[in-house]
């Protein structure tokens, strides 16, 4: 008798044993998607910060030129950052997926200045509105994208700022993010 229930014991697991199992497997893939999820957020959020940073570097080169603003050489020359977009780009938020905008879309003078386009498919909406520095004013420009990443109709905003100086010289004010992960 003793045999038998040796035997029978060593024929397989029993069912608390294979419960702890599955439940140890359960715990594990939670965990993963929970990570995969968050890693997929913050690579489509990357894509906002790269491109605003782009956006930066050509609004302080173009703000550090002097520009003459009689048109013929002769002055007064100021500083000042790049016109304001007429028109986001692309037309509308993306939501939920990337869509490419056109390339006619990146032909506006503000793009142009800040030597600015994006050749792929993209998450987000951009736009730039600049000004010029006058007597006692700083100039200050603003750089914003826009992406609904879920397609929940909540945005995520990405709002760079910065400043420049009557001197020449332009700086990051602050980079303001709302819902990032949205």
């Amino acid at each position: 008798m003793l045999k038998t229930l040796m035997r029978k014991r060593q024929d397989g697991f029993t069912l608390v044993e294979l419960m702890i199992v599955v439940a140890i497997i359960g715990v594990l893939a939670a965990l993963a998607i929970y990570g995969v999820s968050r890693y997929l957020k913050h690579a489509k959020t990357a894509e906002a910060t790269r491109n605003l940073g782009s956006i930066e570097t050509g609004s302080k080169n173009q703000f550090q030129q002097e520009t003459d603003t009689s048109g013929i050489g002769t002055g007064p020359f100021v500083h000042r950052f790049c016109p304001d977009t007429t028109a986001p780009v692309p037309a509308a938020v993306p939501a939920a997926a990337k869509i490419k905008a056109l390339a006619t879309d990146w032909n506006q003078p503000a793009w142009q200045c800040l030597k600015f386009s994006i050749n792929e498919p993209q998450f987000y909406q951009y736009s730039y509105v600049g000004n010029i520095a006058t007597t006692g004013t700083a100039a200050l420009y603003t750089a914003t994208a826009n992406g609904d990443l879920d397609g929940n109709g909540t945005l995520s905003t990405f709002q760079l700022t910065g400043a420049g100086s009557l001197t020449g010289d332009a700086q990051r004010q602050a980079l303001k993010i709302t819902n990032e992960d949205e």
